[in-house]
């Protein structure tokens, strides 16, 4: 059988069942992760004996080391096989999360957090690559977008889960119900996953340290400035970030595969969706952050009623997403994601027009816009990113789309905390700020219509 049929057909329908089941458990374990945990953080930091502001590291570590290490474990995937780098990655997630149970100082629950986030960068990393290789071309679209609503529907209730254990249990506990899952998958994927495709091409120490370094930098400039430390300091930290990004970057041009896929941004399908995978996750970060403070402090509703208000958003994006993606495998991505950003701006522009005391009803259908715009906007957007990269790099595309989605969301929490900064985040901005920011994302979309390539994958670049 040739590379392209196997390439169209996946991986057999019984072993496919199981392949999807592990990677779904991946996911959706290394996803959780970070936010089950954010509920248990006041009961930790007494436990713990520190202040709440420093409980939080346990978060924050979280994500930086995963946004540090995506784009190195992808090309390390690319040069030792995809399922070994999953398996492994998630082998160090498991073992961190066991230590977790046992910390009893934050130092020590901050470096686990550090490990897990290393074995998580693993793990998603190559989970787009092993998808592509699941499914066959013609369900690519569904494949993704059930594996990225799986692992938002599970993020989305772990703060209820988490909070459900520590009512009958101590916060280690929130680790330990994780460990069982994670085995599983290593079990069944061991033998299901598509088998290994191991190149002879040599992995850049360099480039991983700059690549690590520049996020690394970057990111906790931002936070340090975000939580209200020296603004001098802050800024240093981001100037230097950029500094070595540049100095990554002009490495990387040089590099016959850069672990920065500056190959694949330079195809205009991909570097469009990338930019508006980037601005779509900064405006949806920017209106999921300040709508619960509108809806309280400006409109006055109860913690429970903005809990009941603002749960449509979720539950339609889950049933909308893969729908979205289902159609994105028979009708173009670039069309189906403009349409997703049309519906959003909809929503956005009627949240900003909306003044006075609103009924419960008058926020509910404009939040379910937003979400089902959302929704029918990113899933189609990363199977044009991930479709139109060269099978051979399928893990760098991936990476690319994880990787995006962590700095828009690093982006937006900061942009957050300037508009609540400059006393704007009760009020409308917040809703027209993200309606420009969709726009933009829109426009590429839209962009992406005139391409002389919208529905077929690149031709697989030729073995090293």
């Amino acid at each position: 059988m040739t590379a392209t049929s196997e390439l169209e057909r996946g991986l057999p329908k019984s072993r496919r069942l199981y392949a999807i089941a592990a990677v779904s458990l991946g996911t959706i374990l290394t996803t959780i992760s970070g936010s089950m945990i954010s509920i248990a953080l006041p009961t930790l930091a007494r436990d713990l004996h520190v202040a709440p502001s420093a409980a939080v590291l346990v978060v924050t570590i979280y994500q930086l080391v995963l946004l540090m290490a995506m784009l190195p474990a992808s090309a390390l995937g690319d040069r030792i096989g995809h399922r070994v780098i999953y398996q492994y990655g998630l082998m160090i997630f498991v073992a961190a999360t066991m230590l977790s149970f046992f910390a009893r100082s934050l130092p020590f629950l901050v470096l686990v957090r550090g490990f897990q986030a290393v074995g998580a960068a693993g793990v998603l990393s190559v989970s787009s690559a092993l998808i592509r290789s699941i499914y066959p071309r013609r369900q690519l679209g569904r494949g993704l977008s059930f594996n990225t609503v799986m692992a938002a529907s599970f993020a989305a209730f772990a703060p209820t889960v988490g909070g459900a254990i520590l009512s009958v249990a101590s916060w280690p506990w929130l680790f330990v119900v994780l460990v069982p899952f994670g085995v599983f998958s290593i079990l069944i994927g061991r033998r299901t996953l598509p088998d290994p495709v191991v190149r002879d091409i040599p992995f850049d120490v360099s480039g991983s340290v700059l690549c690590a370094a520049t996020f690394g930098f970057v990111v906790t400039g931002l936070e340090s400035g975000v939580h209200g430390d020296s603004p001098v300091i802050s800024g240093a930290l981001v100037l230097l970030g950029v500094a070595i990004g540049f100095v990554f970057v002009r490495r990387e041009l040089g590099q016959e595969r850069p672990m920065l896929p500056i190959d694949l941004l330079r195809q205009r399908d991909i570097a469009l969706s990338s930019i508006a995978l980037l601005v779509g996750y900064l405006s949806s970060m920017v209106i999921a952050l300040t709508l619960p403070f509108r809806v309280q402090q400006g409109f006055h509703f109860s913690p429970a009623e903005s809990g009941a208000v603002l749960s449509p958003w979720p539950i339609v994006t889950m049933m909308v997403a893969p729908l979205s993606g289902m159609l994105s495998d028979r009708y173009p991505a670039a069309l189906l994601g403009a349409v997703g950003m049309v519906i959003a701006i909809c929503g956005l522009v009627s949240l900003a027009l909306l003044t006075g005391t609103p009924s419960h009803f008058d926020l509910i259908w404009r939040i379910m816009l937003c979400g089902m715009g959302y929704g029918m906007f990113f899933s189609p957007t990363v199977r044009q990113v991930v479709a139109s990269a060269p099978m051979a790099r399928t893990a760098a595309a991936g990476a690319v789309t994880t990787t995006t989605r962590g700095a828009g969301q690093t982006l937006g929490a900061t942009a957050v905390a300037t508009i609540f900064a400059a006393g704007l985040g009760t009020g409308a901005a917040s809703a027209v700020i993200a309606a420009v920011l969709a726009a933009v994302a829109g426009t590429c979309s839209i962009l992406l219509l005139r391409s002389p390539v919208l529905h077929v994958e690149f031709e697989d670049l030729p073995e090293i």
